[in-house]
């Protein structure tokens, strides 16, 4: 039997940083039918109560089952279907057990996905989310005081305990994504929000990127598309910044573009076409990001160049066992 039976992304960033709102984007272009996503926050060690007792905060790793972690990536990788553990942002505690099965892409999405080794070595891509720093701190208010029955105080004061265990375990990881996304305001509009933001892409040559330069060159005047070239210690990396105020005709010709590069790539990739891409909720409204749209899209390509490359590896596979119980029977 294959080692490898479906396709890992993970997801990883600090609180608040996006990692719910880009998974679920992913999984509504690839078809929800074909994705599995799974919280790895849900691996804490010890519940709220017990964290407050003993000083220790969610981000440190001692305080999860990281090797629980990598068994169940490992299982779901090779096609089993695992028992996850369930915690409850709400009540602080943990629920019973959920049962889940792998379908043909799984997204784990959560604060230390690529901490160590064995985690990072089960994906097939890595995406970390940076974003700007203040954005990241409103997005946190918002969702804790919404969803989750803080106050404004208490998320600030729980930032602030935090932030050294940010700075020590969750940043890291970014040394280790193959995507880093980090969104951004524009300089001329400092409180922007949602469809206005900006964002950066790190493209690390770990993975094979797609050649966007015709956009570049049907933007005359680079004002909402700009790639660049950027070293990072020993690594050329491709820099794409995607403006808010793409437009829908801008960001419909870009998206065309990375499926035609995709399908150059793999004949047998199809053309996915969801009714939108890019949505996301601001004070319970659906919106619409291009920026983020185009995002998830990447990630999307990416996904799916792992899909064709692994079921050629199992055609071959599959050939290879036919033809040894051919030459059994002669």
């Amino acid at each position: 039997m294959p080692y490898k039976k479906t396709i890992l992304l993970g997801v990883v960033g600090d609180s608040a940083a996006g990692k719910s709102t880009i998974s679920a984007g992913i999984a509504q272009i690839l078809g929800q039918e074909r994705v599995t996503v799974i919280c790895t926050d849900d691996y804490h060690r010890y519940n709220r109560a017990q964290r407050k007792e003993m000083g220790i905060s969610a981000l440190d790793p001692a305080c999860n089952y990281i090797n629980i972690m990598e068994q169940h990536l490992d299982l779901l990788r090779r096609g089993h279907a695992i028992l996850k553990p369930i915690y409850n942002h709400s009540t602080g505690d943990f629920d019973p057990p959920q049962y889940i099965e792998p379908k043909e892409f799984i997204i784990a999405e959560g604060l230390l996905g690529f901490r160590s080794k064995a985690l990072r070595r089960q994906f097939d891509v890595k995406v970390f989310l940076a974003p700007e720093e203040k954005l990241r701190v409103e997005w946190k208010i918002a969702r804790d005081t919404t969803k989750r029955g803080y106050t404004a105080e208490q998320v600030l004061a729980s930032l602030e305990k935090r932030a050294e265990d940010s700075r020590r375990f969750i940043h890291p990881q970014m040394a280790h994504a193959d995507i880093l996304v980090s969104f951004y305001r524009p300089p001329e509009h400092p409180k922007a929000t949602g469809g206005q933001l900006n964002v950066k892409l790190k493209l690390r040559p770990t993975l094979p990127h797609p050649n966007l330069s015709e956009i570049v060159a049907w933007d005359d005047n680079n004002r909402v598309f700009t790639s660049s070239i950027e070293r990072e210690n020993d690594w050329l990396m491709e820099i794409l910044d995607i403006k808010g105020e793409i437009t829908d005709r801008q960001a419909a010709q870009l998206q065309d573009l990375i499926w035609k590069r995709l399908q150059e790539r793999s004949s047998s990739v199809k053309h996915l076409r969801p009714n939108q891409i890019g949505v996301y909720t601001e004070r319970d409204q659906k919106r619409v990001s291009h920026p983020l749209g185009l995002t998830q899209l990447l990630i999307v390509y990416q996904l799916l160049l792992a899909r064709d490359e692994l079921e050629k590896e199992l055609a071959q596979m599959g050939l290879k066992i036919a033809e040894e119980n051919n030459y059994d029977q002669t």
